[in-house]
């Protein structure tokens, strides 16, 4: 017989291993077992708290401290735990003083933006009032490389929304799954073709913990199916402030059949990416409750935790509450962000399938006597646009039980109302996409906003929003300006070269050519970045529509072009991996060859890299399709020029000086010729605009009107297209509403849409 799982218990019942009591009293705390056995001198304890808090993933001197204890090891993994899991010569480091005061400086300052807080807004003008904290629902999170459990953007953007909360001292609690295998990892082989390998991760090994329940004992949640109970184990990636839970099916408590249902992230099979999204909707709720934490606000970002809604629903039924007064007071704190520009890339389910593995659970309890939601009612709001009855749409029913559900960016706001419209729902808004600046600006960057404005981008928000640093741009020296980012430039070549250098040499090419990549990817020429997933309408392939006329641009002897491309095709995805194999046969075709490049197993290092290092940054899908994209927002805040197609952010993120644009804001329904015209004016701003504003350089070799360029790149994101002005909106018109609370403009700021 399996084991029930833990029993519901407090969030507070018993202090987390490692946990620093300074921390501020409405912060969400999650007890959780003692982490890996590494072992540690007594003097250098520190390094435990520190290495399971994801706070070292942004935070520079945390990462390059783990890099001294062993190079080699903090190279290859990567990950502190891993890292302080290997035999360390200790001795030699506690006899290195400057080791030591290193040391000592980090953990203070872990020690003090963890015990930190009062001083933000949120917590100047919420904290008292807010019932409880945010809960955030998402399928994949992108914390950083070594945490493999997101596949894009939407994991990417989820990570980044993540510790922005914990940068503002918001209470906040994310909930997603833990995937044992991951995402898989590309390979491309010598014919272009993209290969799929799953890895295995050693739970023991990353920077998670196993959370406890009210027992003392490892907590494990439960959700009915119709003829056995699957059980999830509970873990914690705390990253800064804020408790993540993931959930995990890989138990001994589980049949063999059942433990996989986590293992992948973005399964194909139907079946089982609806067991998925039970457990992340129906599991999450029910840990949360184990915990005793009972969120003010529950936000879903995508529709794949929709059955949150349905379980929450349930629960309130179950307690005697009239089935539509449920939905009601579910629907009241609920909000939903929505990220798909059109409704045939939204999830939906056989409703026959839903039914049969979900309606036993939701019906009601028949071996407790309990009363549910009717199967039948959860079909009928979740029925699509199409008002197809054979089929549940997760973004149908996310949109009918939300309070307020925003698209992410106002181009994408039009494109999902007119898409939706057909629900009768209130009106989507707008609040667009951004970034986490700490996470993805460059060290050189980051030391030049330092140095020259006296800037920290820990703290964008400083001063409730009034010293706009991002305005006095002008005040960075041209030299200094162009030397940061050509320091950058020069990490991105070593790094694409050694990556080069393994690809080609596991296709077999001859140590000749091996060689060649030393002279390859010259820092001195022009280079522009294209790096995302390959779906088709992402159109990746348009820059080789003229295979002459882009020849010509790339070998011109005084003004040279160089291209590096970037990124994975789902494995379902047969047009969009086609799309990589014609890229690679473009790079090794004679006219390209050596000009041209493709960087296999795009990650977020791989990611770092580029939108640090290139000049330009193209992106050009085809208008509307684009919901936001938030690569050319990391680029931009890097000096990065974007060169775009009006969708998505860059639509409201060009100013006419901040990089270009590509075609106009009309849509030719004929796609061939929409696609010519694209293609044509891309070549034209190549050769008249790009090319030559980047080569005409002054008598220090410094090209002032690039800089100028680059400033206001600089100026027109850092704070538009932060996660800070983001989660200021996300405050104001979701979450307080949601809560029952008047939003409150801070004295002397601007409001989030004053300020966009």
């Amino acid at each position: 017989m399996r084991r029930a799982p833990a029993r519901l218990g407090q969030a507070n019942a018993k202090p987390p291993s490692g946990y620093d009591a300074r921390q501020m009293d409405h912060a969400v705390h999650v007890p959780t077992l003692p982490g890996a056995s590494f072992r540690l001198p007594p003097a250098l304890d520190g390094f435990r708290r520190l290495s399971y808090n994801m706070w070292w993933s942004w935070n520079p001197r945390a990462r390059a401290l783990f890099s001294r204890i062993d190079g080699l090891s903090w190279s290859r993994y990567r990950n502190p735990v891993e890292v302080l899991s290997q035999p360390i010569a200790w001795s030699e480091l506690l006899d290195d003083p400057a080791f030591k005061a290193e040391y000592t400086q980090v953990l203070a300052e872990f020690d003090h933006y963890m015990a930190g807080g009062q001083e933000h807004w949120f917590n100047r003008e919420y904290g008292a009032s807010l019932a409880g904290p945010i809960g955030y629902f998402c399928a994949e999170y992108g914390f950083h490389e070594s945490l493999g459990i997101y596949s894009g953007g939407l994991g990417v953007l989820a990570g980044d929304h993540i510790k922005t909360a914990s940068d503002m001292a918001m209470p906040f609690v994310g909930v997603g799954l833990l995937y044992k295998h991951g995402y898989f990892r590309q390979t491309i082989d010598a014919d272009g073709h993209q290969e799929h390998a799953y890895p295995d991760f050693d739970l023991a090994k990353l920077p998670i913990l196993r959370v406890l329940g009210q027992d003392g004992e490892p907590l494990t949640i439960s959700v009915e199916l119709p003829d056995r109970d699957l059980y999830a184990a509970v873990w914690l990636a705390q990253v800064g402030r804020v408790p993540v839970l993931l959930l995990d099916t890989d138990i001994p408590d589980n049949a063999e059949s059942d433990r996989p249902v986590t293992h992948i992230l973005y399964v194909r099979g139907r079946e089982m990416r609806l067991h998925q999204e039970l457990v992340l909707g129906t599991g999450g709720v029910r840990a949360l409750k184990a915990l005793g934490i009972k969120p003010a606000v529950w936000h879903l970002n995508e529709g794949h935790s929709a059955f949150q809604l349905v379980e929450r629903t349930r629960a309130l039924v179950a307690q005697g509450v009239a089935l539509e007064d449920a939905l009601e007071r579910v629907r009241s704190t609920s909000v939903f962000t929505i990220h798909t520009p059109v409704s045939a890339g939204n999830e939906r389910f056989d409703a026959e399938l839903v039914r049969r593995v979900a309606g036993p659970l939701y019906d009601g309890d028949s071996r407790k006597g309990t009363g549910g939601v009717p199967i039948d009612r959860i079909l009928e709001l979740a029925r699509g646009i199409d008002g197809d009855a054979h089929q549940l749409d997760m973004t149908a029913l996310s949109l009918r039980l939300s309070n307020a559900a925003n698209a992410v960016s106002k181009l994408h706001s039009v494109t999902a109302n007119d898409t939706w419209q057909g629900l009768g729902n209130k009106q989507i808004l707008a609040v667009t996409n951004g970034v986490h600046m700490p996470t993805w600006v460059g060290h050189p960057m980051r030391h030049l906003f330092s140095r020259h404005l006296g800037a920290e981008l820990d703290n964008i928000d400083a001063h409730g929003g009034i010293d706009s640093f991002w305005e006095r741009t002008d005040q960075i020296p041209d030299m200094d300006l162009w030397e940061a980012h050509q320091r950058q430039k020069l990490e991105l070549m070593i790094f694409a070269r050694n990556r080069l250098r393994h690809q080609f040499a596991r296709h077999g090419e001859a140590p000749g050519t091996l060689e060649e990549l030393e002279d390859a990817l010259d820092v001195g020429t022009l280079t522009i970045g294209f790096a995302r997933r390959f779906a088709t309408y992402k159109r990746a392939s348009l820059i080789f529509s003229d295979i002459d006329r882009l020849a010509r641009l790339l070998w011109n002897k005084d003004r040279p072009l160089q291209i590096i491309f970037a990124g994975k095709a789902h494995p379902a995805d047969r047009p969009g991996q086609g799309v990589i194999q014609e890229i690679f046969a473009r790079s090794r075709s004679p006219q390209l060859r050596g000009r041209v490049f493709i960087l296999e197993d795009y990650d977020m290092r791989v990611a770092r890299f580029m939108v640090q290092g290139v000049d330009v940054w193209l992106n050009n899908p085809r208008r509307p399709l684009e919901a936001s994209g938030t690569s050319g927002m990391k680029a931009a805040c890097n000096g990065v020029a974007n060169l775009s197609v009006l969708d998505g952010w860059w639509d409201e993120g060009w100013v006419g000086d901040n990089g270009w644009a590509i075609g106009g804001r009309d849509n030719n329904p004929d796609e061939g010729a929409q696609d010519y015209a694209d293609a044509q004016d891309l070549y034209r701003i190549l050769e008249q605009e790009v090319v030559p504003l980047y080569y005409t350089r002054n008598k220090d070799e410094v090209p002032e009107g690039w800089t100028a360029e680059m400033r206001r790149s600089i100026a027109s994101t850092i704070w538009k297209f932060s996660t800070t002005r983001m989660l200021h909106e996300y405050v104001e018109r979701m979450y307080m509403p949601a809560a029952g609370l008047e939003a409150k403009k801070p004295a002397g700021r601007r409001t989030a849409t004053e300020a966009g």
